[in-house]
């Protein structure tokens, strides 16, 4: 009986996440009014792949503790999504629709395959929701404030990165954390906001020759402590963030082209002079050549998700375990195993739809250094998750950047909670703004109500005379 449950339930789990993208979608351009109706169905459909995902991975492990971490995520939701609405009416409700899907994939995962990280993950949910409500505030509140404060903004980003370097743990080939009273953090995923911030303070005050020149040096600064920490991964991010809003700024296809020309120079330097990258490109080129070692990680990737088909094994029903390192870098894996290639491909169009709504956020900001900043933060995202998933199907070559929400990380989820407000923090910006074009225009038409000559016999009410 399990298993005909299992069988039906990964058919439902691919319903309900392709009802919910098709709902996202066809939301995205349509006024506040209409959405109500359609935002309760994707409510439904939320709660509904949630609890159904739940209950197979139940019945399968048996574990009592799967109903009770349930049974918490859903009051999380709940309570989140109240909150959102008290404190915020006029916050972008898909977009908070989104995130918590995509942590409710990532919560199921992450207990299926470790349910003692899968705890450590919520916990940290719980405490990053809080910034959820601050930090849009402050966006709202800050006016011009923030944009003057760039220079802290790189100074105290790049001697973030600076410690790393000096202080960082190595891991897996690279220097990404420290550790400071017993708590171990990346700081790099925190500088990455701070880094979008910097350049659009640089960029919106001066976009001529000489300030594009700084800005690009700086840029240049924190890539290059990145690659000597060996975090190519980070280094990436932060080049292609900077050139998407470099671009953005000055409108010149002639620094995107020395950009990407540069880039390419440089990766091929990295090539060059790292070891462990010429392990990921060996391992990207032919894995199963090198598949006893160097392409053991990617070969077995290839494996799970061919094993899983459309729509995949059943949650439990695979082995993701012989993945390595498969709840951080490699947890796009073991969803396309269990879920099906299918789920993961919804998913993909999930990301897209939150990158285009925060693309349209930005363009419609009338002020442009948080336009600047909105786009910046939504290309950090969204090509993350391209890193993230390229490296997984053998795209591209393995990075080891987390799946945004979804793979096990605290400072990965914390400072994508944070790159959440802030972006929620710029759409109630931008409803503050056209409320007052509205009240604007009100009072304008008020007034010329007020100056237009009345027509004579009608201020009183009688007969004019002639």
């Amino acid at each position: 009986m399990v298993n005909v449950i299992t069988e039906l339930s990964k058919y439902a789990m691919v319903l309900f996440l392709a009802l919910y993208t098709s709902v996202g979608f066809s939301l995205v351009r349509k006024p506040e009014e209409e959405k109500r109706a359609a935002l309760w169905q994707q409510n439904f459909l939320l709660f509904g792949m949630l609890l159904t995902g739940n209950l197979i991975l139940y019945l399968n492990t048996g574990n009592e503790k799967i109903v009770g971490f349930c049974g918490v995520q859903v009051i999380l939701f709940v309570v989140f999504l109240t909150l959102q609405h008290l404190i915020y009416p006029k916050s972008d409700r898909l977009l908070n629709h989104n995130l918590l899907l995509l942590l409710s994939v990532g919560f199921l995962m992450l207990a299926r395959l470790s349910f003692d990280k899968a705890a450590r993950q919520f916990e940290l949910a719980v405490l990053a929701a809080g910034l959820t409500f601050l930090i849009p505030w402050m966006i709202r509140k800050s006016s011009g404030k923030l944009r003057g404060l760039y220079g802290w903004y790189g100074a105290l980003g790049f001697g973030l990165l600076t410690a790393v370097l000096i202080a960082g743990k190595l891991s897996f080939g690279a220097k990404l954390a420290i550790t400071i009273h017993g708590i171990t953090f990346q700081p790099s995923e925190f500088v990455k906001i701070l880094f979008v911030f910097f350049a659009a303070g640089m960029l919106y005050e001066s976009q001529d020759f000489r300030r594009v020149a700084m800005t690009t040096g700086a840029a240049a600064a924190h890539v290059l402590i990145l690659v000597l920490s060996r975090d190519l991964g980070g280094a990436l991010i932060f080049f292609v963030t900077y050139l998407v809003m470099l671009y953005i700024a000055t409108r010149q296809p002639f620094y995107l082209l020395a950009g990407l020309l540069s880039g390419s120079g440089a990766a091929y330097l990295a090539w060059k002079l790292f070891s462990h990258v010429q392990t990921r490109v060996l391992a990207f080129s032919d894995p199963f050549s090198v598949i006893e070692k160097e392409g053991y990680q990617i070969a077995q990737s290839l494996f799970a998700i061919g094993t899983g088909s459309w729509f995949g094994l059943g949650l439990g029903q695979g082995m993701p375990y012989k993945i390595p390192v498969v709840e951080e870098d490699f947890i796009f894996a073991a969803i396309a195993e269990e879920c099906g290639i299918l789920f993961a491909v919804l998913l993909i169009f999930v990301y897209m739809c939150s990158f285009y709504m925060i693309l349209n956020i930005a363009m419609c900001l009338k002020d442009s250094y948080y336009k600047l900043v909105a786009a910046g933060l939504g290309t950090l995202v969204i090509f993350q998750a391209f890193l993230s998933i390229g490296g997984v199907i053998k795209f591209i070559p393995s990075t080891g950047v987390t799946l945004p929400f979804i793979s096990y990380g605290g400072s990965s989820l914390v400072s994508m909670f944070a790159i959440w407000a802030i972006i929620e923090g710029m759409y109630l910006k931008r409803s503050d703004e056209v409320s007052e074009n509205d009240k604007d225009k009100d009072k304008g038409a008020k007034k010329e109500k007020r100056e237009k000559p009345e027509k004579p016999g009608k201020k009183s009410g009688k007969p004019g005379v002639q």
